[in-house]
């Protein structure tokens, strides 16, 4: 067994300009800065759209979870076509659906529901980002608390 610790690659939506695209990326930093900073790698989508060999190697040696912001689902089209595996599609109307309340608003800064919506949204996949690479339990840190 590898000492590696397995990631998950985090690639969010970069619908500049929209609020969903914008709910995509912070729940993305959500993800990667706050809820699962040891087993999660933020991969910027515009960086696959470039070629960017670290981005494409990133996707292609971890399991993606894509964020994406409207039906195009541009950011699971674009790990597949960088030799990526998209191990869970996420579209933020879909969570929006069932959360109606926190209607997003805002590009350059989300209003209050739609930084909610963005931690829903996170939330509901870290789920599948422990099942894809589980947390270390050997540390015993304390950890956090739930």
């Amino acid at each position: 067994m590898s000492d590696i610790r397995r990631k998950v690659a985090i690639v969010p939506c970069s619908g500049i300009g929209k609020p969903y695209g914008t709910v995509s990326r912070e729940a993305g930093y959500d993800l990667c800065e706050d809820l699962r900073p040891d087993t999660t790698e933020l991969v910027a989508l515009s960086r696959l759209v470039m070629g960017d060999e670290t981005a494409r190697q990133t996707v292609a040696k971890f399991p993606a979870i894509a964020i994406d912001g409207c039906k195009l689902m541009c950011a699971a089209k674009m790990v597949r076509q960088s030799g990526g595996t998209v191990a869970q599609e996420v579209a933020v109307l879909d969570v929006y659906r069932h959360h109606k309340d926190l209607k997003p608003e805002g590009i350059a800064e989300l209003n209050d529901a739609g930084l909610q919506l963005a931690r829903v949204l996170a939330e509901e996949v870290t789920e599948k980002i422990d099942e894809l690479a589980p947390p270390d339990t050997r540390r015993g840190e304390g950890g956090s608390h739930g």
